[in-house]
């Protein structure tokens, strides 16, 4: 049974919006009802499995829904019956249409990992770290019609470190994140905040896709540093040896100049050329194959030093 009355309507679909949810259960949130995207098939045999928040939200003894299309009439019927306060949307993974939007009594709100409006759409985490940013953050905000554009109520900002990449900056953004929900909703309950349109320059981060991986070696060793962090654990930095596709995990940058892709260096350590600096490999992994050390995987090849290239 659907429990109605005052409360939240939560929507989420990755691990990043489990922090919240949980955050919402013990903070004594009355949680009418968890939507989610439907089961997809992961992994290499590709079962069908369910999302991160559909898992969470049954152990906890929620109702879970999983609509095909967000616009049915139906759905949007039950969610009027429920006259939510709030729905609270984190990482759901589609825009909410404007007769949904309409429906919480107090509006819906949205938990973004950036600092809005830099960085708006999906991949928001993985953008920040690619183009190098020092500094990112976490948005609540208003939802409107356009794609991340409503009024901010909070912000919250954190340094990136140096050995952060997407997978270690998710789980922080994701924590620090479901702390400013709760903190958004006590400040709206108690009139202490109020929607502030976005200002400043924007910029967008679109979806991943596989080739945004692939290693341009022209560019230089920050830039390609940089795009190993952002793309893993997908859809990770990748390049090719003879013709074998190779992921590049982890990585550190070092002063020097040699020709990009050449591999200067393939005696215990794998030390390769770009357009400016050089790029140590410490982690990667051939395709097929587990991920290894830069030793395991000279010691399994004939690679000759100044001769051989990545491309």
């Amino acid at each position: 049974m659907l429990s109605k009355g005052r409360g939240i309507i939560f929507f989420g679909t990755p691990k990043f919006a489990v922090p919240t949810l949980q955050a919402l259960i013990e903070s004594g949130e009355n949680i009418l009802l968890v939507i989610t995207q439907p089961d997809k098939p992961k992994g290499r045999g590709k079962a069908v499995q369910p999302t991160e928040i559909k898992q969470f939200a049954l152990e906890k003894g929620l109702t879970v829904i999983q609509p095909d299309k967000i616009k049915e009439e139906t759905l949007i019927k039950k969610l009027k019956d429920l006259n939510p306060e709030f729905a609270v949307v984190v990482a759901y993974g589609k825009i909410l249409p404007k007769e949904l939007l309409d429906i919480p009594s107090r509006g819906c709100i949205n938990l973004h990992a950036s600092l809005l409006p830099k960085y708006r759409g999906a991949a928001p985490i993985q953008w920040a770290l690619i183009r190098g940013e020092k500094t990112t953050g976490v948005t609540t905000m208003l939802i409107d019609e356009g794609l991340d554009t409503g009024p901010i109520l909070m912000q919250r900002e954190i340094n990136i470190d140096k050995e952060d990449n997407a997978l270690t900056l998710s789980e922080k953004l994701s924590q620090m994140g479901a702390k400013l929900v709760i903190e958004t909703l006590n400040n709206l309950r108690k009139g202490l905040i109020a929607p502030t349109p976005q200002q400043g320059q924007s910029s967008y981060a679109p979806q991943l896709k596989k080739e945004d991986g692939r290693i341009d070696w022209q560019k230089r060793a920050e830039e390609i540093f940089n795009l190993i962090r952002g793309t893993y654990p997908w859809p990770c930095a990748y390049c090719f040896l003879k013709n074998e596709r190779i992921k590049i995990i982890k990585a550190e940058v070092l002063p020097g100049n040699a020709i990009p892709g050449l591999i200067v260096k393939a005696k215990n350590e794998l030390i390769v050329g770009t357009a400016e600096g050089l790029l140590k490999i410490i982690q990667l992994q051939p395709e097929g194959k587990k991920v290894m050390n830069a030793k395991e995987f000279i010691a399994g090849r004939k690679i000759n030093e100044g001769m051989d290239s990545f491309s």
